[in-house]
């Protein structure tokens, strides 16, 4: 699998009028920890949803993620089941194209994606958030050698991957608290 990234059917004019909230980051910068704290604080707020991401990968008990075939994968991205899909590492990752409603909806979509797609979802959502979480290379060593999960690759390939330049609307620096962190990213969500 090469690591280009794809965005089915991008009408001429952009979807919204609600807001679609990208975060990105290095692995093991946290993104998971911190999102499931912003999901679970939203929790009864049907105006922001958290859609599963598809990904050709073993599942982690950190993720909330639907696991699907390689198979699988490339007939929903045929059949234009996705909004988006990218990947990366030599796994597929996508968005189910539920989310397209509950943008027009109005609703909030709070989605972890892949830097690569950030330009065309720019172009293809009307209001786009990118949030950026890191943390420092010490760190995400340590992070990624603990999680220790098999379908990551060679750690050392996962911290020398090159980082486009992201130019997010927020950045969290995810060192310390968790729960502060996770904080950040409900303003960010809730537009604060």
């Amino acid at each position: 699998m090469s690591e280009t990234p794809a965005i089915s059917d991008v009408r001429a004019g952009a979807i919204g009028p609600g807001r679609l909230v990208l975060v990105v980051g290095p692995s093991g910068a946290g993104k998971d920890t911190l999102l499931g704290l912003a999901r679970d604080a939203c929790a009864g707020d049907a105006s922001i949803v958290f859609p599963r991401r598809v990904v050709t990968r073993e599942a982690s008990t950190f993720e909330d993620n639907e696991q699907v075939s390689v198979e699988d994968f490339r007939q929903g991205r045929n059949d234009g089941e996705f909004s988006m899909h990218w990947e990366a590492h030599g796994h597929g990752y996508a968005l189910r194209r539920a989310i397209d409603d509950d943008i027009r909806a109005g609703r909030t979509v709070v989605a972890n994606v892949s830097r690569t797609v950030l330009e065309a979802m720019r172009r293809a959502y009307a209001d786009v958030v990118v949030v950026s979480i890191t943390a420092p290379r010490e760190i995400l060593r340590e992070r990624l050698a603990a999680r220790a999960r098999g379908s990551d690759g060679q750690l050392s390939d996962r911290l020398g991957r090159a980082v486009d330049e992201v130019v997010p609307d927020v950045i969290i620096t995810n060192v310390g608290s968790a729960a502060q962190h996770a904080q950040e990213l409900l303003r960010a969500i809730r537009g604060g």
